[in-house]
């Protein structure tokens, strides 16, 4: 399988996760988005909207990674552990994926990167906005060992990206937040390849965030 991706993106960081879980191999091909590698006519022809991550699986071309994990789960894994097939447990699974694509991250790139990529103002509120978020993430976590439940999910392994680049390349305190601190304490020294694909993927990103305003 082909995986298109660039070094210091979160959501890429959870599929790759997922594979080393999945014991998948990854061909992984990094793209530069700053040379415009996304937008060349041969990416073009896999990916018409020339977003990262793009997966390749023979015939079959997939992007967003919240949308990878699932696929790579339904296809390769050989349990339900990490996606179980009882609705409800993966209809809260499905609402926390789209809690860290639609809120949380979302929440930090609005506060970030208009700031780091394209030195604009910072946007009135955005960071109380993002620190919201957090509390939400508190509060599930304050209810359940994992995202998700009683048990580790693709939830986590999404939401453990993010908020590792949250911690390691812009340098968010969240030692105010108990239950995050908690977990991710436990998910970074258990989950495979957390350190050398999220940490040191966050540490290539964080010269970007050394002028960054965090309020």
């Amino acid at each position: 399988m082909d995986f298109y991706h660039i070094e210091f993106s979160p959501p890429c960081h959870s599929v790759r996760l997922l594979a080393k879980a999945l014991k998948l191999q990854l061909n992984l091909i990094k793209l530069d988005l700053f040379k415009g590698e996304h937008l060349k006519p041969e990416f073009l022809k896999i990916n018409p909207q020339h977003v990262i991550p793009t997966l390749v699986d023979n015939d079959f071309v997939l992007w967003e990674s919240r949308a990878i994990l699932i696929y790579l789960c339904e296809k390769y894994a050989k349990n339900d552990a990490l996606y179980p097939r009882d609705p409800k447990k993966r209809a809260v699974i499905n609402q926390r994926l789209y809690f860290d694509m639609g809120t949380l991250y979302q929440r930090f790139s609005t506060h970030y990167y208009p700031q780091i990529f394209h030195e604009k103002p910072v946007p009135e509120g955005t960071f109380k906005q993002l620190e919201e978020a957090l509390e939400f993430l508190e509060g599930y976590l304050g209810k359940t060992a994992y995202v998700a439940g009683d048990s580790l999910s693709i939830a986590d392994l999404s939401i453990l990206a993010s908020i590792t680049t949250f911690k390691e390349a812009a340098g968010l305190d969240l030692s105010r937040y108990a239950n995050i601190e908690r977990w991710y304490a436990q998910l970074s020294a258990t989950v495979a390849g957390h350190d050398e694909i999220c940490v040191q993927g966050a540490q290539k990103f964080s010269s970007f965030f050394a002028n960054a305003k965090q309020e």
